[in-house]
């Protein structure tokens, strides 16, 4: 099995692709070893002295640091990914699942319209250069002209998260939908 790396823009997180499918639907962000509980894999990374976070998208599997050179983490990190996908185990125990979950979207019914349009403007033009990147980003509200948007994986912490959201994503929000006025992180 040979498992691909690539840099994202956050120097914190590495990019795993094994070449494989990981989250046949949905992603997930796991942000310390609690939460790894509810996967054999990132409860295996979690064990990796240092390892700050995982998530799990499509076909990629991200992995954030503290401080420290990749070279000493990239050698465990690349061996529990393999192990972990020789073995054949689910990638999430029965009772975890993907974090997406719109319950908690907010908006007011007369702006139906306009979440609609934000939505797939985010599912067909963000979501998958923000995953190329190794992270993703969700829809969370929308109010008086501000849309609220969470970025999880590599784009959580990222130095350059807030020029992504302020120049990239509110600049191509604002050309489609003009009633926009600013886009914030949640």
């Amino acid at each position: 099995m040979f498992i691909e790396t690539e840099p994202t823009p956050n120097p914190n997180t590495l990019k795993f692709l094994p070449g494989r499918t990981v989250m046949p639907e949905g992603t997930l962000d796991i942000r310390d070893a609690k939460a790894a509980e509810q996967s054999a894999l990132a409860h295996a990374l979690f064990s990796i002295d240092g390892v700050t976070g995982v998530f799990f998208g499509s076909d990629f599997v991200s992995v954030t640091k503290d401080d420290g050179d990749w070279s000493h983490y990239k050698p465990a990190i690349l061996g529990a990914i393999m192990e972990h996908f020789m073995s054949g185990a689910p990638l999430v125990h029965a009772a975890g699942g993907a974090v997406e979950d719109d319950s908690d979207e907010f908006y007011d019914a007369d702006d139906e319209e306009t979440v609609d349009t934000i939505k797939e403007l985010l599912e067909s033009r963000v979501r998958p250069a923000v995953a190329g990147d190794g992270g993703d980003i969700t829809f969370k509200g929308y109010r008086g002209g501000v849309v609220y948007l969470s970025m999880r994986g590599a784009c959580a912490g990222c130095p350059s998260s807030t020029a992504t959201l302020k120049h990239g994503i509110e600049n191509l929000l604002k050309h489609f939908v003009p009633s926009i006025q600013a886009v914030e992180q949640v």
